[in-house]
């Protein structure tokens, strides 16, 4: 039985795909009072799985002109993207995202810290001087970061420190990311678990450890 949760009127599907649930959501699109969220939002839930579906309707959503949630739309494209395998277009859609931060600066994604951390885990190393701008720049934010988005910057640093040769920050940044990941309390007062590492990004901590380990 196929679950649904309720977004604005509209039932937004999780994140699976046949002709039955094509046929429900298309019609519903039809009747949908903001039918670029109701696109954007069931391309986001399928992106992992269904790329393919979720390309063709953030292609749809794009269609329909410039909309508040633009940038998170790109991130959803790089998702996608990922999940097919190509990892260039993946980058070129976080750069989108955040070329559209820069001109609505109040509407936010994580594209600044997840794009260098593909860039650092996918050893694309003619990016690595951009994710390294990226890091410093998420770092002058004030706003105080969740477990995992630390891990994630300090992965970065580390795995692209190590690359170029400079052992002592590869191991200092490689630390850093290990404590967040063990991190157990967001100290969020009503979502302690909010933004932990938990059980995900095994392989990275495998190379982490490496580096600890040299």
């Amino acid at each position: 039985m196929t679950v649904s949760k309720r977004i604005s009127g509209n039932y937004i599907l999780q994140p699976v795909w046949n002709d039955q649930i094509s046929n429900l959501f298309f019609t519903k699109l039809v009747h949908a009072k903001d039918k670029s969220q109701y696109l954007r939002i069931q391309a986001c839930t399928l992106a992992p799985a269904h790329p393919k579906v979720a390309l063709e309707l953030l292609q749809r959503y794009f269609a329909l002109g410039e909309h508040f949630d633009q940038a998170q739309a790109f991130v959803d494209q790089a998702t996608a993207y990922l999940a097919l395998g190509d990892q260039q277009r993946a980058v070129e859609a976080y750069e989108r995202a955040l070329a559209r931060e820069r001109q609505f600066p109040n509407v936010r994604t994580q594209a600044v810290i997840d794009l260098p951390f593909l860039i650092a885990t996918r050893r694309m190393q003619e990016h690595y001087d951009t994710a390294l701008d990226l890091v410093r720049q998420s770092s002058k934010n004030a706003v105080a970061l969740l477990p995992v988005e630390v891990f994630k910057q300090q992965a970065t640093i580390a795995l692209i420190s190590a690359d170029f040769g400079n052992q002592q920050a590869a191991r200092d940044h490689a630390a850093r990311a290990i404590e967040a990941a063990a991190t157990q309390n967001s100290d969020s007062r009503y979502h302690p678990t909010l933004g932990l590492v938990g059980s995900k990004f095994d392989d990275v901590r495998v190379s982490l450890m490496a580096i600890l380990n040299q």
